[in-house]
């Protein structure tokens, strides 16, 4: 992707936020990194800690269940610390627990710390998605979700191909100290530029955990779980899919990987702007079923080299779009507990990387092709849109009611 395309999207990011959102915006960097970087780097650690890459895999597993185990209970424990406070203390925890990484001595060492570096990623996401859309103008709530997750995507199309370059090329230890450096950079950030905001009056835990008693809770969850499943039924075994069937080679997998990234960036933006522009809901029902047909062209057409390409774009684009409005319909749904519902949407996603590459790699184990992944991303995001329709059909009666 040429470099003066990848400035203009930038440039637009840094020329329209807030200050005040840029310790927002680092934080997801910092989380992007560590999130993605060890999946390119896992057989660099594998031989350094003497394992099999299969065993290192397990890294990428206890991150998950760090952010499913964090996201709830760090929100539920920090829940009467102002909103800057809270994040200060997210902020320290993503730099430090990533620090402890560096001096890894074995794997299982590794294995705990990866598990303890996921916890602040939920939380962190969870009030930052609401200090976001207080901190925005009116009708621009969205956008400033978006510029938080921009972080995120940044990460994919600049920190991911970096670090795992050096991590590479040098150590992977060294990546980690880069990761911890970014988190220490946002402590700092929000130290200096987050504004001190009030702790919004919030109902206790128990009344607040009423909210999941809710079927509108859980459609969410669904939407976000299987919905977002189909882009990690594509994602994890875009590597086999671009050589096998696309036929691309092994070295030029980093740089397309990178055009994915981009187009996460890209979408990223459009996604805020479509649901402050129309609804949440709305938005995610009819990208939901975008994701459900850009997965059909890529079963079909990953054979041409060109529109290949284009496929790898347009799902980055369209899977990330959504990251906002899901995050905007659960805080909009969940009146009294929003930063709990906040961050319950980041466990729900990691559940969806979980399904995704189990489901997805299903048709693989009965000896189907590199592409047959898709066709389960194509279901699931089905799936997705369907749940969607149940969510707005119920809240269409309850508005009559």
């Amino acid at each position: 992707m040429p470099t003066s395309n990848r400035i203009v999207i930038l440039r637009f990011l840094f020329t329209t936020m807030k200050k005040a959102l840029l310790p927002l915006m680092l934080g997801g960097l910092t989380i992007g990194i560590t999130e993605f970087v060890v999946m390119g780097l896992l057989p660099d650690i594998a031989r350094d800690l003497k394992v099999s890459i299969p065993t290192a895999g397990h890294l990428i597993a206890f991150y998950a269940l760090g952010v499913v185990i964090g996201a709830p209970t760090l929100v539920i424990l920090g829940r009467n610390l102002p909103p800057k406070k809270m994040l200060l203390w997210l902020a320290f925890a993503l730099a430090f627990l990533n620090g402890l990484s560096i001096i890894a001595p074995n794997f299982n060492y590794l294995l705990l710390t990866r598990l303890l570096s996921g916890l602040p990623h939920g939380a962190f996401f969870g009030v930052g998605a609401v200090v976001a859309s207080r901190l925005a103008d009116k009708g621009k709530e969205a956008q400033a979700v978006s510029i938080m997750f921009a972080g995120l995507t940044i990460a994919n199309v600049i920190g991911v191909p970096i670090g795992t370059y050096i991590g590479h090329h040098l150590n992977w230890r060294y990546t980690f100290v880069i990761i911890a450096v970014i988190g220490f950079l946002t402590l700092l950030s929000m130290y200096f530029l987050m504004p001190d905001l009030e702790k919004q009056q919030t109902e206790n835990i128990r009344t607040q955990m009423k909210f999941f008693g809710k079927i509108e809770a859980w459609l969410i969850v669904i939407i976000t779980a299987i919905g977002f499943g189909g882009l990690f039924c594509w994602i994890s075994y875009i590597a086999p899919l671009l050589t096998k069937v696309s036929r691309f080679s092994e070295d030029s997998v980093p740089y397309i990987m990178m055009l994915a990234g981009f187009g996460m960036l890209v979408g990223n933006v459009i996604g805020g702007r479509l649901a402050d522009r129309f609804s949440p809901a709305k938005t995610v029902l009819t990208l939901q079923i975008a994701m459900a047909g850009i997965l059909v062209s890529v079963y079909l057409f990953s054979g041409i080299q060109y529109v290949s390409l284009a496929l790898v774009f347009l799902v980055g684009c369209t899977a990330f779009a959504m990251a906002a409005p899901i995050q905007m319909l659960m805080i909009q749904t969940a009146k009294g507990a929003e930063m709990l519902a906040s961050a319950a949407i980041q466990a729900s996603f990691n559940i969806g990387n979980a399904l995704g590459a189990f489901l997805g790699g299903l048709p693989l184990v009965f000896g189907y092709g590199f592409a047959s992944p898709n066709v389960v991303g194509v279901v699931m995001s089905l799936i997705g849109a369907g749940v969607v329709l149940v969510f707005l059909r119920r809240r269409r009666s309850i508005t009559l009611s």
